[in-house]
């Protein structure tokens, strides 16, 4: 929006004020002339009218039309008004002007109608015989014998009319030298009334404009100048009292900007001498300052993030909630508060206390946070490493610390017995080699993936498919399952041929585990357009088994995490396999996902960034 100056802002509407009053006065000028002028030769016309009526009606009576046209003539030249005589019928008996017999009829003329209806009627209009403006006024012709010879005026019977006219062409040349008088008149009004608006509008504006420039000064941060208008005496009370306000404001905006400024760098001092993240809030949540360090964990814009809301800063439920509650209860609070950084996490112990000013008045809370994310992954490594591995182990070494203590009790002398014990111990500490095989396989594939160092590279899926089936192809021969394979020869990925191979021998072998005997698993692979407009490249295995229950999916690819625990060390799992399928296809950008109904079987999806047009030259 474009703001004009003051003076711009009061002139142009008091002119066009001025103007449109003045066109009003003179349009109503003109018009109520014009009107006085017409009534008062429509008055004339009709006492003309009314002079000669009665001679009119006695030579049409006596049937003397010649003498009545004659009248008409003489009368109308010496009267300088055409006089016309219409019948009944609107045929023009008599006219001052023209050949009556060559005349049109009459009876449609508006003032005409008027007098056959016992009125008298006016009418303006151009005149079709003469071609310019005419007033006509027409009285009714009534009979004066026979049977209305007794009534009154309004009752005898109309048997024509009689209309005289006269050209209104001088009025119009008198109304329009009085409007041009009255045109002039206006234009004189109006440059006085602009000349004395502009002198107003500039005599307000200008102790205006001097306070605009102080004004900017002061935006500028420049409080030395002072405004004079208030020490004079030729500006309004009103400006003056308000340009000593803006004075008085300047000394104390400059007073405070000073403490502000004081203020502020003293908080720099200590924020930058920290090396503990600090924020600083007020008390609309809004970010008053904060640090080197807090920008860094945050990862956030410091002069862009000063004055946003601290929801609009840090996305952090927990954060937003501690410092509300700070606000609240005006007391220090502890919390720890954890921020996601896609698939990681990073712990920070925050330490909140109520900001107070010199007064001890609150003005909103300090955060200061202290980054424990190392620590609280170690703490966290060891407890779950401890809880799972001992949960996992436990089984297999006490099957085999009891079968070993079995033999050494004696056991040994039976051979039988022996040989079923010691073939128990190999089954348990194949599964703990399985078991240590794994972890190791896990932790090897979470390396790569955090190292970035995962070797890529183009290729096609389908011979990575088949050598996939082909390794699970004797463990299905034994349950008759026919593992069939989809794939297109030319479908291709960017991926590490060795884990993408262990990921489907992972999802196959749990296939054919938990499938009926004599059923089909089906490995299909295709390239699919998502609901995000993306285009992946899905692996998927399907087979025909028992299912899973719908509350285990979301938990499914955890570690050591089992629907059926019972059934799964049974068949020998290690609880690690699905956990290495997730991170093997998290190391090449992918993710996976699952779907479940009991008894219906399962289907596992590995979903893989598909190739670019621009990127399908085969460089990893």
């Amino acid at each position: 929006m474009n703001n004009r100056k003051l003076i711009w802002q009061i002139f142009p509407p008091n002119l066009l004020i001025t103007l449109v009053a003045m066109l009003v006065v003179s349009w109503y000028g003109s018009t109520a002339l014009q009107k006085f002028y017409i009534e008062q030769l429509g008055s004339a016309l009709q006492a003309r009218a009314y002079l000669i009526r009665d001679t009119v009606s006695q030579l049409m009576a006596d049937g003397k039309f010649d003498e009545l046209r004659e009248f008409c003539r003489k009368s109308g030249r010496e009267a300088l008004t055409r006089i016309t005589v219409i019948d009944l019928s609107g045929k023009v008996v008599a006219d001052s002007n023209e050949d009556a017999d060559l005349m049109e009829l009459h009876n449609a003329r508006p003032e005409i109608i008027e007098a056959y209806n016992g009125h008298t009627g006016t009418s303006i209009r151009l005149s079709r015989t003469l071609q310019e403006n005419m007033l006509y006024v027409a009285v009714p012709l009534k009979l004066d014998g026979g049977n209305d010879a007794g009534k009154a005026e309004a009752d005898r019977t109309v048997y024509g009319a009689l209309r005289v006219a006269v050209p209104v062409t001088a009025i119009e040349r008198t109304l329009e030298n009085v409007q041009i008088k009255i045109a002039l008149g206006a234009i004189v009004v109006i440059f006085a009334a602009a000349l004395v608006t502009l002198l107003v509008s500039r005599r307000i504006s200008r102790p205006l404009e001097e306070m605009k420039q102080c004004a900017l000064r002061y935006s500028r941060g420049d409080f030395s100048q002072r405004m004079s208008l208030h020490k004079g005496g030729s500006v309004s009370l009103e400006v003056a009292t308000l340009a000593a306000s803006m004075d008085r404001m300047a000394e104390q905006l400059n007073e405070r900007i000073r403490t502000i400024v004081r203020q502020r760098n003293e908080l720099e001092a200590v924020f930058a001498s920290m090396s503990e993240a600090v924020l600083a809030v007020d008390t609309h949540e809004r970010v008053i300052s904060l640090n080197k360090a807090a920008v860094d964990i945050f990862a956030i814009d410091e002069k862009r993030a000063s004055g946003m809301l601290l929801q609009e800063v840090v996305r952090n439920i927990d954060l937003h909630r501690q410092v509300k509650q700070i606000l609240e209860n005006l007391e220090p609070l502890q919390d720890e508060i954890i921020l996601q950084y896609g698939v990681s996490e990073r712990f920070l112990q925050t330490n909140g206390v109520p900001l107070l000013d010199g007064s001890g008045r609150n003005i909103g809370v300090l955060v200061v946070m202290n980054d424990v994310t190392r620590l609280r992954r170690l703490e966290n490594v060891r407890r779950d490493f401890v809880a799972n591995v001992s949960h996992e182990l436990k089984t297999p070494i006490t099957s085999i610390k009891g079968y070993v203590e079995t033999l050494l009790e004696g056991a040994m002398d039976n051979r039988e017995d022996a040989e079923r014990f010691l073939k128990i111990i190999l089954k348990q500490s194949n599964q703990l080699y399985a078991i240590i095989e794994d972890l190791l396989s896990l932790s090897r594939i979470e390396k790569l993936s955090e190292s970035k160092e995962v070797d890529l590279s183009l290729g096609n899926l389908h011979p990575i498919l088949d050598e996939a089936v082909q390794t699970c192809q004797m463990k299905a021969s034994q349950k008759n399952i026919r593992i069939s394979l989809n794939c297109p020869e030319k479908l291709q990925a960017r991926v590490n041929a060795t884990l993408l191979e262990q990921a489907v021998v992972n999802l196959v072998v749990n296939a054919v585990k938990y499938s009926e005997d004599a059923s089909e698993v089906i490995v299909s692979a295709e390239e699919k357009k998502l609901d995000d407009g993306t285009n992946r490249v899905v692996i998927s295995v399907r087979d025909f088994g028992i299912g899973i229950a719908k509350k285990h999916l979301p938990r499914l690819f955890e570690r050591f995490y089992r629907s059926d625990k019972a059934r799964s060390r049974k068949l020998g799992g290690t609880g690690l396999g699905l956990s290495i399928v997730k991170h093997i296809a998290q190391t090449h950008g992918g993710d996976v996902a699952v779907k479940s109904q009991e008894g219906q079987g399962s289907t596992f999806f590995i979903s893989l960034p598909a190739v670019s047009p621009d990127k399908s030259d085969g460089k990893g």
